[in-house]
Formats: C-alpha cells, structure tokens, sequence
C-alpha cells in the first residue's frame, strides 16, 4: 500500500502565481535552497516562524499558504 503524500502548504502554488522561484525565496529568506524545495514538495514544513516570514516576503496572508483541513 502506497501511503499518499498530503499537502500542507502552496508555497509552490503562490511562488508560480507571482512568476517567482524557488531560488528568489531562499535568497530573501536567507536560507538554503534545498529548504525551499523541501517545502514546496511537502517533504518538509516549515515552522511557524518561516511560515510568517514566507508570507510577509510574498506579500500575503498566512492563510493563504495554508491548504484548509474544512471542507466547503
């Protein structure tokens, strides 16, 4: 049985809306772009304190990189 992998978040998904890049992120983050992609694939999450500074470099709300657990 393959488990699926679940998605968190869509800092992939916002970086592609705004023609950004993985690199461009890790570049203003200060950090490795390795990380970056670990996000962007779910590998890894990124704590509480990335996910506010991710956003703030987007310029977006939080929510917004955040996949909803309610259904609609």
């Amino acid at each position: 049985m393959v488990k699926e992998k679940r998605v968190y978040n869509r800092i992939k998904a916002v970086l592609a809306e705004q023609g950004k890049t993985n690199l461009w992120l890790a570049s203003e983050l200060q950090v490795n772009r390795t990380t970056v992609s670990k996000w962007c694939t779910n590998e890894v999450q990124p704590t509480m304190e990335s996910l506010f500074r991710i956003a703030e470099t987007l310029e977006v709300d939080v929510r917004e990189l955040l996949v909803s657990n309610k259904k609609i």
